[in-house]
């Protein structure tokens, strides 16, 4: 279930660590799994395009927009670590962080946030999903960005959210205005 733009933003806020609010606001701001952050690798990054090459599921490759508020963050969250190969490099630099590490910072912040336990991790690429369909991306565009093989898998993202609601009304008034 996604979650609206405003405590979206909340839980981001409540992340104190520069490395796990980076990573979940790529998680955010760019449609990625858990998985495809925490091991994001800096040859992905192409920052003269804005644009993350990430491999998902089945490893299928995908390209998907960099909001350009998170690119200089990225580059300074580097430059405390200028690890070669990984944006989130662990302790050690011999693999990136563990995914175990960034739940329990996500569920810390959730908690701060006064946000209930259904609010997980992948609502957040939920969130994105349903932002981009509530200012219009066409369905098979907002596929292709979260690397779903079935239109089926991206469906699940057009509920009926409250501003794309009101949308629907203020349209179904003007079209039947003086029906009665």
């Amino acid at each position: 279930m996604a979650r609206s733009d405003e405590e979206c933003r909340r839980l981001l806020s409540c992340l104190t660590q520069p490395r796990y609010r980076l990573c979940f606001s790529l998680m955010y701001g760019c449609g990625l799994r858990i998985g495809e952050a925490v091991a994001l690798p800096i040859s992905a990054i192409d920052s003269s395009q804005r644009l993350l090459r990430i491999v998902g599921k089945g490893d299928k490759e995908r390209a998907v927009g960099l909001p350009e508020s998170l690119l200089e963050p990225m580059r300074e969250f580097w430059k405390t670590h200028r690890h070669p190969e990984w944006l989130f490099p662990s302790a050690t630099g011999l693999r990136p962080f563990a995914t175990k590490m960034a739940g329990q910072a996500f569920r810390k912040a959730r908690e701060i946030a006064g946000l209930d336990i259904r609010f997980t991790p992948h609502v957040l690429r939920h969130s994105y999903a349903t932002r981009l369909i509530e200012q219009g991306t066409p369905l098979p565009v907002v596929q292709t960005l979260l690397g779903h093989a079935s239109i089926r898998s991206t469906q699940r993202y057009t509920h009926l959210t409250d501003p794309l609601r009101r949308d629907v009304q203020a349209t179904v008034d003007r079209l039947f205005a003086g029906l009665s």
